[in-house]
């Protein structure tokens, strides 16, 4: 079985592949000063340029998880989310709230994709 890591770092590389699945690391916004709405739109954009750098796209997950720091942010998180899913490959998904690792986060996505 081979394993590939995707932009390896100290701590955590941005994805694992092994056995035909990509396995992303939970990316987070980078315009921290956004609403939900937005911050979610920018983690969708770095998921998308991570899976074609892997040979992938949105198709192709299988799984999501998403966190949100407020559960109050669910329908703005949504809102980017309905927009950026493709009809009819939808992946199975949870949502929760959870305390994240930065306070200006409002949502963290972490997925797994077919290759």
């Amino acid at each position: 079985m081979s394993i590939y890591r995707h932009k390896q770092g100290a701590r955590l590389a941005e994805a694992v592949v092994t056995n035909g699945l990509i396995f992303l690391a939970g990316q987070v916004p980078e315009n921290t000063e956004a609403d939900a709405k937005a911050q979610t739109e920018n983690v969708l954009g770095q998921i998308d340029a991570l899976l074609a750098e892997l040979d992938s796209d949105k198709s192709k997950i299988v799984d999501v998880t998403i966190f949100l720091a407020h559960l109050a942010d669910y329908d703005a998180m949504n809102a980017a989310w309905d927009a950026w899913v493709p009809a009819g490959n939808v992946p199975a998904r949870a949502t929760v709230e959870a305390k994240l690792a930065n306070p200006a986060w409002k949502v963290e996505i972490k997925l797994v994709a077919a290759r």
